[in-house]
């Protein structure tokens, strides 16, 4: 388990804070049921664990009714303070006051189809005019994303006023603003589509090292700075999200390792290969990731990995902070022979031992 985050992250949190109950087989071999009032020890080490403590074989999750249709919404930026400013202001609004989804993204600021203006617009027959991006702009735009959801019964009208509510007082390129309507499986299908596609053109199973990261708000205009403006200022080649989540959402009992402060950022670097990359290309995307991260500790960005990967134990430690030793007793209760997991070197048979 890791965390499982989106743009409805912000107002229900992340998915391990939507799971009811779980069936879990642990590192000694007992299968056991948890929950926040059974075995909750084992329940909260194991919702973002990274598969440390146990095997997940059932989970009972949160649900609730489906909206029919999902007005879509793209709007565009040339500074990233307002887009973040924008951004945080939505999600911190009460449920009925902003939209359904809030995500964001950072694009080149250049006719690229792959990493460029051309992947804004939501319609086909829509076209992205540059000439609205002011002439102070740099090397990439912004943009904010968002959707709000609705019943087939509902008034178009009645959308149109809760959208303009929403956006009202919200600093993006009035001109630039892309929209579709479409239902909520077509919405959810996004995604899907995006694989498809990608398998289709055999960039999917080409290595594609993603790189994520949790980013505190106090230092994602540093990080803005010195690797979107910088280092990526010509894309990665697929997207590169960026958008605010809140603390407040996520259970502090789980093992999720989040940056310090109520708004943090996630950066999602997915960067893609043309299919048959030769491995030198390969090695040069991961010395890439690797140099990102040595920009953010040269410059004293306080981040955390989402979807970590490190290659020792001390490394693991300064990830945990001061979650490790809690950590640390969840392995020696519940898989104490480390036989979980154990390519991601956080422990040795022995190291664990207090």
């Amino acid at each position: 388990s890791n965390a499982g985050v989106s743009g409805q992250a912000f107002r229900y949190g992340p998915q391990i804070s939507n799971v009811a109950e779980l069936e879990v087989v642990t590192g000694k071999g007992d299968t056991l049921i948890c929950s926040e009032s059974e075995n909750s020890e084992l329940f909260f080490s194991v919702l973002g664990g990274l598969g440390q403590f146990g095997i997940i074989t059932r989970a009972r999750i949160l649900l609730q009714p489906a909206p029919d249709m999902v007005r879509w919404i793209r709007l565009v930026y040339d500074e990233f303070e307002t887009f973040a400013r924008d951004a945080e202001t939505l999600v911190r609004r009460p449920e009925g006051e902003s939209f359904d989804y809030v995500e964001g993204f950072v694009f080149s600021n250049n006719d690229d189809p792959l990493t460029g203006r051309p992947t804004v617009p939501l319609d086909p027959d829509a076209e992205f005019d540059s000439a609205h991006v002011p002439e102070t702009a740099g090397t990439v735009l912004y943009c904010l994303e968002v959707a709000v959801h609705y019943r087939n019964t509902d008034q178009t009208s009645t959308v149109d006023t809760a959208v303009h509510r929403f956006l009202d007082g919200l600093g993006y390129i009035e001109p630039l603003r892309f929209q579709v309507d479409l239902s909520y499986i077509e919405f959810l299908s996004r995604v899907k589509r995006a694989e498809e596609e990608a398998i289709a053109n055999g960039v999917w199973d080409a290595p594609h090292p993603w790189l994520n990261l949790f980013v505190s708000k106090s230092h994602i205009a540093n990080f803005d700075r010195a690797v979107f403006k910088t280092l990526l200022k010509n894309g990665v080649g697929g997207p590169m999200l960026v958008y605010p989540l809140l603390r407040s959402r996520w259970d502090s009992r789980t093992s999720t390792v989040l940056p310090e402060g109520e708004v943090f950022y996630l950066v999602a670097l997915l960067r893609f290969t043309p299919p048959n990359p030769k491995a030198a290309l390969v090695d040069k995307l991961v010395n890439e990731n690797r140099e990102i991260i040595r920009v953010c500790n040269e410059n004293k960005i306080e981040f955390k990995l989402y979807l970590p990967h490190y290659h020792s134990e001390e490394e693991w430690k300064h990830h945990f902070g001061k979650q490790w030793s809690r950590f640390v007793e969840r392995k020696a209760i519940f898989d104490p022979m480390a036989i979980l997991a154990p390519g991601q070197k956080i422990f040795t048979t022995m190291s664990h031992n207090l």
